[in-house]
């Protein structure tokens, strides 16, 4: 049987309920896994159109299809979460079960531990996680050790081997640390009330464990228990102190989760807040890498379900930017616009920026080479250009008052500057303050010479200057035959507008965008070097100008008067207090004191 004769006899049976739905290759491996309120018109939906890009070669690969029928659209949500995570599909979103974070674990024991790990043992036990902060986790198990008196050992402490007494008193118990169940000191029940409490602290329910404690405490005070009732308000005082350092954001928000996402093209990033007594108690951020088409709402649904399922929350409310394709029964939707909730939305949103930044930090760090091919690409793809611009070279220029005019050109390659092919101009064939004809032959020098030494030329010169500056390099082009060869674009500093040659619409990218950063990179380092050039240039001609004539004024102080004046003629016009604060009273004196004389003298 041929492969599209099988694929209609499969579609010809599915029906129309809620389930999951498998993809698989001809090797008989899953490639896709997806949940459907009416599994019938979501499969049909994949054969009965024009599919386009990933989609499309998913479509092709299809060699057969099993489905899973459920009885509502939640459980086939948490069916298909379960079956991703056991098989990785190789077109699903991966989801991870973050063993990389640290947990915090109530053992499934009699007289459970409690401790730190990172590796999840599915054999009864609870745990409460992940915390992104190691630190914060530490803080929290601190307070409990503080607080309670729970053991620290390794012990099996099964009753019958306390009843048979094969353990000992250790230290722990001669300090105050435990009330050592393993000889029968404490009861089983006793051990465990203290585990309830433990486990709402943990929850962050910490103000109920308060109320609580503030009662017994009243009890032991009316029972003349004092030396009681002085422990739990030492305990009660901890609690508080604790509370205290919570992110209290709003009292009148009781008991929510929060998600947050932000859409970043082939990922997604994507932040949970707990809250509970109007404190956040618990934040983790995660990144979905889209395979195929997913939309940002269908990625929102399967975060909050992966998230909710694994840090077992059952929160009547949620609160999110937008509504998800799926909202699971006896839950309430909340999508703020104003007041606490949306604090808290705002609150997330940062959290998933901070998260974003911090992932793509991390992987230029580790994979450089990987961040800055998609710099590149991005680039490419934001200039309309036909390949990544491994070579890019920035142009500028600059004078003084029509003087010592220079230029500079900066160069990067694969996004990082390249200094040993930075190279400075000095103006030879313009006179005057004229940025455009010095923008025509500092570029028509460049590439002159690159073209006779048969060196590599740029995929792309970036010129720092709007219409006018472009098209002088643009003209440069031409009379190398240039045009058409080298993409090229003009950088307006006010709007930071991209301007391509001819078009007299300039392109805005995006502020945030990695492209309009590296353009901006490479014209601010152009900027800078030629600015150096300048400086250097005007030291060596300094001594030039009638200022060092003046007996007494060396080109030290010539060189400060004409940074601060900008010129002979407006030092002339300066009055004494004006030159005293730049040259200091004596030299001052004795400029004025030159000008003003010759005008006398006239």
């Amino acid at each position: 049987m041929n492969r599209e004769k099988h694929i209609q006899d499969r579609l010809a049976v599915i029906p129309s309920n809620p389930g999951v739905y498998q993809y698989f290759d001809e090797k008989g491996t899953i490639i896709y896994i997806g949940k459907a309120k009416d599994l019938r018109k979501r499969v049909m939906s994949y054969f009965g159109k024009q599919q386009t890009g990933k989609l499309r070669v998913l479509v092709r690969r299809i060699a057969d299809i099993k489905f899973i029928v459920v009885d509502t659209e939640y459980d086939a949500l948490l069916l298909e979460n379960n079956l991703i995570k056991e098989f990785q599909p190789r077109y699903n979103v991966l989801l991870k079960d973050d063993k990389s974070f640290p947990w915090i674990c109530i053992k499934k024991e009699h007289f459970p531990r409690i401790f730190p790990t990172r590796n999840i043992v599915h054999d009864g036990s609870e745990y409460f996680g992940p915390y992104a902060s190691v630190k914060m986790m530490n803080t929290l198990l601190g307070l409990i050790r503080q607080l309670y008196t729970v053991r620290s050992c390794n012990l099996r402490l099964k009753p019958e081997l306390i009843a048979q007494g094969k353990f000992k008193l250790c230290l722990e118990y001669h300090i105050g640390n435990c009330k050592a169940p393993c000889e029968g000191l404490q009861t089983e029940e006793d051990y465990l009330l203290m585990i309830k409490e433990i486990r709402e602290i943990i929850r962050g329910n910490i103000q109920m464990v308060i109320r609580q404690m503030k009662s017994q405490m009243m009890s032991y005070a009316e029972e003349m228990a004092f030396e009681k009732a002085q422990l739990l308000k030492e305990k009660i005082e901890l609690l508080e102190k604790y509370r205290s350092k919570s992110a209290i954001v709003s009292a009148s928000v009781h008991d929510v989760d929060v998600f947050s996402l932000l859409d970043a093209d082939t990922s997604v990033y994507v932040n949970y807040l707990k809250v509970i007594e109007g404190a956040v108690v618990q934040s983790h951020s995660v990144e979905l890498k889209r395979k195929l088409e997913e939309s940002a709402e269908d990625l929102l649904t399967l975060a909050i379900t992966d998230i909710r399922a694994r840090l077992s929350s059952d929160s009547k409310e949620i609160i999110v930017p937008f509504e998800p394709s799926f909202v699971p029964e006896g839950v309430k939707i909340t999508t703020p616009i104003k007041g606490d909730k949306k604090h808290l939305l705002d609150l997330s949103e940062r959290n998933a920026k901070h998260f974003k930044l911090e992932t793509e930090k991390r992987r230029s760090l580790v994979d450089p080479e990987r961040h800055q091919k998609r710099v590149l690409n991005q680039l490419m793809i934001d200039l309309r250009l036909p390949a990544p611009p491994t070579i890019i070279e920035c142009f500028d220029n600059s004078n003084f008052q029509g003087d010592y005019a220079v230029a500079a050109m900066v160069q990067f390659e694969n996004a990082r500057p390249n200094k040993k092919n930075y190279r400075h101009f000095n103006i030879k064939t313009v006179e005057g303050p004229d940025d455009f004809a010095s923008m025509e032959e500092i570029v028509y020098r460049r590439y002159h010479r690159l073209l006779n030494e048969e060196k590599p030329l740029p995929q792309l010169i970036v010129v720092d200057g709007g219409k006018g500056q472009l098209s002088a390099a643009v003209k440069s082009l031409d009379k190398l035959g240039l045009r058409g060869n080298i993409a090229i674009i003009g950088i307006a500093k006010r709007l930071e507008e991209i301007y391509f040659p001819g078009d007299s619409t300039p392109l805005y990218i995006d502020k945030r965008s990695e492209s309009l950063k590296i353009i901006q990179q490479l014209r601010d380092e152009a900027h800078r070097f030629g600015i150096s050039h300048h400086r250097k240039q005007f030291e060596k001609g300094i001594i030039k100008t009638e200022l060092t004539t003046i007996e007494g004024v060396g080109a030290n102080t010539a060189q400060k008067l004409l940074w601060q004046f900008k010129s002979v003629k407006n030092v002339k016009e300066a009055s004494l207090n004006q030159l005293k604060e730049a040259i200091g009273e004596s030299k001052a004196q004795i400029v004025f004191r030159h000008y003003h004389q010759q005008d006398d003298n006239a």
